[in-house]
């Protein structure tokens, strides 16, 4: 894989959403180069777009929404004057037990407009967070699927049936991929996988809410485990490569120098 496209910010602490996008886009050219037909192709064209709309979303989803912290700022200078009118009208010179009785009921009444006001002031300020999560667990699912739709793309790419071979039935898939197409297809899903991994990164980058991060740490979970998959099949190409190169006059295809 292509590292210096892939190098995060001046700050090597962050990710850098453009670099993410070269990266998808000399992929894109590799498969076409490769593959000029196949739909691989164009699903890393919908993950290009999706990455450019992400990278926006994410920087959305990490600024501050003014409009909820000025009802916040609001609702507790509105309430404030509440407190400090209704503590206005208790006369606290009077001694009378009458008038302590009125004294205890403005009090009671003071405590229940406080316990509104502090309720009403966290579900302002959490409600911008699960606003936030909304959006990220929205484009998240959005990775998952596609996550799911490479994988159909490699999932009847099996090395065992073409390089052993065996009689195809009617309803086999077509199987017109050399050893080395083969290898280099199931690699190419493999980097394609990876790198949905690190789109999904910018949301946790962006807002470092514990739930956000939970959900891309599974994103990441699922494609090392699909990605391991693939590695195997890949593995298996190999080791077939290798006891078939040890017979003599054989020679290797060449490669295109990864990524």
């Amino acid at each position: 894989m292509d590292t210096q496209r892939l190098r995060p910010t001046k700050s090597y602490r962050r990710l850098d959403a453009s670099a993410l996008v070269g990266s998808l886009e000399q992929l894109q050219a590799r498969i076409r180069d490769r593959f000029p037909d196949a739909g691989l192709a164009r699903v890393c064209a919908e993950l290009i777009t999706i990455t450019r709309e992400n990278s926006r979303r994410a920087a959305a989803i990490g600024r501050s929404n003014p409009w909820i912290w000025a009802g916040a700022i609001g609702f507790v200078g509105v309430g404030g004057l509440s407190l400090a009118w209704l503590l206005r009208q208790i006369d606290f010179s009077q001694t009378r037990a009458d008038n302590w009785y009125t004294v205890i009921q403005g009090f009671d009444a003071t405590l229940h407009l406080l316990v509104v006001i502090i309720g009403a002031l966290f579900f302002l300020v959490t409600v911008e967070d699960r606003l936030k999560r909304r959006r990220a667990f929205k484009a998240i699912n959005e990775l998952r699927s596609l996550i799911h739709v490479i994988d159909m793309h490699q999932l009847t790419k099996e090395p065992a049936t073409i390089l052993i071979g065996g009689t195809a039935t009617a309803h086999s898939p077509k199987r017109t991929l050399t050893s080395f197409e083969l290898g280099r297809y199931l690699d190419y899903c493999s980097e394609m996988l990876s790198l949905v991994a690190k789109v999904a990164v910018l949301y946790a980058q962006s807002q470092p809410d514990p739930v956000i991060v939970d959900a891309v740490s599974d994103i990441e979970r699922l494609t090392a485990s699909l990605s391991q998959k693939i590695g195997q099949k890949i593995a298996l190409i190999h080791s077939f490569t290798a006891a078939f190169e040890r017979q003599p006059n054989v020679s290797r295809d060449g490669d295109d120098g990864g990524t």
